[in-house]
């Protein structure tokens, strides 16, 4: 008898076999010198794409089992030279209201510090988002104020490049 396989059990197995097809290493700006981490983008069979993102040194590190939301978002460019103010706006080609956006990505929830997040999603595609940026900001979005939620100053930066 042959099991039922769900998109999650693919998800899984791309997750631990496959490689990435673009990656973007994150770094923190002068005032968080601490936050780094990586968001992998990972092709998927779904037409969609599979992201995975983990973060260390988020500014809730020092506070004993504290937790925070932090906005994650994909900006139109890949400029992350700081203090981070030439990524642009949203990605957002189909010029949807926030959020909407192609580049509106679900929030890191930082534990001690320390977020580690996958999810699915079919508004972009890998070669759409190349050479631009991955931005963490020091709030979470709040899902409504336009153009971007409110989410405060950009505190890690990485651009996103393709894996060969």
């Amino acid at each position: 008898m042959m099991a039922d396989v769900t998109p999650g059990m693919i998800f899984t197995d791309i997750l631990k076999s496959k490689s990435p097809a673009a990656r973007a290493w994150i770094r923190g700006n002068a005032q968080n010198p601490q936050l780094r981490g990586v968001v992998n983008f990972y092709s998927t069979p779904y037409a969609g794409v599979l992201v995975e993102a983990e973060i260390f040194g988020l500014p809730n590190i020092a506070t004993q089992f504290s937790s925070d939301f932090y906005a994650m978002h994909i900006h139109e460019k890949g400029d992350c030279t700081m203090p981070f103010d030439n990524t642009g706006g949203h990605y957002n080609p189909a010029e949807e209201e926030h959020p909407q956006h192609a580049g509106d990505m679900v929030p890191l929830m930082g534990n001690q510090g320390y977020a580690w997040l996958a999810f699915y999603d079919r508004r972009f595609l890998i070669p759409e988002i190349i050479g631009r940026s991955v931005v963490i900001h020091q709030m979470p979005d709040d899902m409504k104020t336009q153009p971007s939620g409110n989410s405060g100053e950009k505190i890690g930066c990485g651009p996103i490049v393709p894996i060969s």
